[in-house]
């Protein structure tokens, strides 16, 4: 599958920042992820990944941008590296992904700072729908859930270890039990000392109260403790029909009422003299008419020398 926007890419107008992955046993884990997730393995030696996990060379040779993210909600992810916390989202359905991997990876720091030494961490971003084919759909969703999981199960055998551990506290004649404490022995050698390090992501859910999706030519939600709004495409299916007892409905083409829904809410800064002095803002948008002008007039002209007047 060739390059989407080559000269975009070439120039890291897109896809720029991301993580490049080239050692063996990273790429690896990678493949044990997607393995889970039912899909077939890369056979690339390198490729770049961004916070999700999400790889534009790997979604090019599967010829799927949408490999981690197949019905537009639910979003999968693969984390490598604690370090991918720094990286941008590049190709999302819903535009808090970016926030929610963010806040997750910050919260859950610890777990995941111990579990990607020895394995790979994956799931899903789990919303309260499995699709959407409805306004409806985006205003059920509440929350989310982070569902984890691990390729070596590193996270499955830390709560085995942890049983055994509360075991042997609790039952006084626990320690006679040779089979335990050989099977505790055996998964402290995954795990570590899980007194020590944290391996179980424990904060998973999380909640966001504006976003934008790109279902149904892109419409945004803003949750407010008083109303919920909707600005999209009167045309998307239950626009004005879905909750209007509780919705307010924006029509993406009303612009007047759009901007006035923003400046009244406080989500966006209206333009001051003062801002605007500072900025060069109007300097810059003379000298681009300026030159706009030449360019009419002399279209040969070469102005990467010209100077400022």
């Amino acid at each position: 599958m060739p390059s989407k926007f080559p000269l975009l890419r070439d120039n890291a107008l897109i896809y720029g920042r991301l993580l490049p992955v080239e050692e063996p046993h990273l790429i690896e884990r990678y493949n044990k992820a997607l393995k889970a997730f039912g899909l077939k393995p890369t056979k690339l030696k390198s490729f770049e990944i961004d916070r999700t996990g999400f790889s534009p060379q790997v979604a090019e040779e599967f010829d799927d941008y949408d490999y981690l993210d197949p019905n537009g909600i639910n979003r999968r992810f693969i984390i490598l590296t604690p370090s991918q916390r720094d990286l941008p989202v590049v190709h999302t359905a819903f535009s808090n992904t970016s926030q929610l991997m963010f806040e997750f990876m910050s919260k859950n720091q610890r777990a995941i700072d111990a579990l990607t030494i020895k394995d790979v961490i994956y799931g899903e971003i789990e919303d309260s729908v499995s699709k959407v084919e409805d306004i409806e759909d985006l205003l059920s969703i509440n929350q989310v859930e982070f569902r984890v999981l691990s390729a070596e199960d590193v996270l499955g055998k830390a709560a085995e270890l942890g049983k055994l551990v509360d075991r042997l506290k609790q039952e006084p004649d626990a320690w006679r039990d040779d089979k335990m404490l050989e099977e505790m022995v055996e998964l402290a050698k995954v795990c570590g000392d899980i007194r020590e390090n944290t391996l179980v992501p424990d904060q998973v859910i999380f909640r966001h109260n504006a976003y934008w999706t790109s279902h149904f030519g892109g419409l945004y939600v803003f949750v407010d403790p008083d109303a919920t709004t909707v600005i999209g495409d009167p045309a998307a299916p239950g626009f004005r029909r879905s909750r209007p007892w509780q919705v307010s409905y924006l029509s993406i083409h009303d612009a007047d009422k759009v901007f006035r829904f923003l400046a009244g809410t406080g989500r966006i800064e209206l333009p001051r003299a003062s801002w605007v002095e500072q900025s060069g803002y109007l300097e810059h948008r003379a000298e681009m008419v300026v030159r706009s002008l030449i360019r009419e007039a002399e279209p040969k002209r070469n102005l990467s020398d010209v100077d400022k007047v």
